[in-house]
């Protein structure tokens, strides 16, 4: 039974992938809760240097930091977030075409645009697609630290510094709870008050200790800094739910694959017993 032996194949094949994408469900639902942990350890920290930027922008101390000057829009700077791996689902794709519909924009708008690539899959996208990638690192792992991104960001900061872009913007994917990751896009430079909270309402400023350049100069750059880590965590957080997602999708539908070459294995089985049993009954009547 030709026909029986190559189903069989084909389900014993079926099941082998469905105990890898099994496994890496497992992995990816273990990695997804140690990286959730550390990206809502961060949270705190990012969310209060931003209301303190916020403030900075809307007081009017001694000094006028660089980065809080508004100037006409020439060259936009785009640091892209994305994974190191794919089997995550449209993660990265997800990502990717939000940030082409912006790129997009700014060009019919006449802007051109500098990008910096943070993860595999975000260096190979817009390195194959030309764009003017002025940096990249990948290989980060699932722990990154700081000091791994510094020098990518430093690169951005000193091209806004130096009049090369004027404005600088990040992209990552935002993590919203196990089942919804969402690609987002935040302005970093120049930092431009929101609307205020109640709590740093009013006109009011800090004390600064030396001075407020010393002390601007280091806190807005630990702020874009902190802003780019924090979208990395939550990347990393993202990817490991999208792919816990997608490997039991994949494991689901390995499954009901082979309830159904299970069941045409049968049927043709069944079929080859019936043939079978008609070709003796008839031998027999011939006798």
């Amino acid at each position: 039974m030709a026909v029986g032996k190559e189903i069989r194949l084909k389900i014993a094949s079926i099941k082998n992938t469905q105990k890898i994408t099994r496994a890496m469900e497992m992995v990816a639902a273990s990695k997804m809760r140690k990286t959730k942990e550390r990206m809502q350890a961060t949270r705190p920290f990012s969310k209060k240097i931003g209301q303190i930027i916020k403030h900075l922008a809307h007081a009017n101390p001694e000094y006028k930091h660089g980065f809080l000057i508004q100037r006409e829009v020439k060259r936009v700077g785009l640091i892209v977030i994305s994974s190191d791996r794919g089997l995550c689902g449209g993660l990265n794709a997800n990502l990717f075409r939000k940030t082409l519909t912006q790129l997009t924009e700014w060009e019919k708008a006449g802007k051109e645009a500098d990008i910096c690539a943070i993860g595999s899959k975000a260096a190979g996208f817009f390195g194959n697609l030309q764009t003017n990638l002025v940096g990249q690192v990948t290989k980060l792992g699932d722990t990154p630290h700081l000091q791994d991104i510094v020098g990518i960001i430093k690169i951005m900061l000193d091209a806004y510094a130096e009049g090369k872009i004027d404005e600088l913007h990040v992209a990552s994917n935002e993590f919203v709870n196990t089942m919804t990751q969402r690609p987002h896009m935040t302005k970093l430079l120049p930092v431009v008050a929101d609307q205020l909270e109640e709590s740093v309402s009013g006109h009011w400023d800090y004390i600064y200790e030396p001075d407020a350049k010393e002390v601007l100069d280091h806190l807005l750059t630990r702020y874009i800094e902190s802003i780019v880590f924090q979208g990395l965590v939550e990347n990393n957080a993202s990817e490991q739910a999208a792919r816990m997602i997608a490997m039991k999708s994949a494991s689901d539908n390995a499954g009901n694959l082979i309830k159904e070459l299970q069941l045409i294995y049968n049927k043709a089985r069944q079929a080859a017993i019936t043939q079978e049993i008609s070709e003796i009954v008839g031998g027999a009547a011939a006798v």
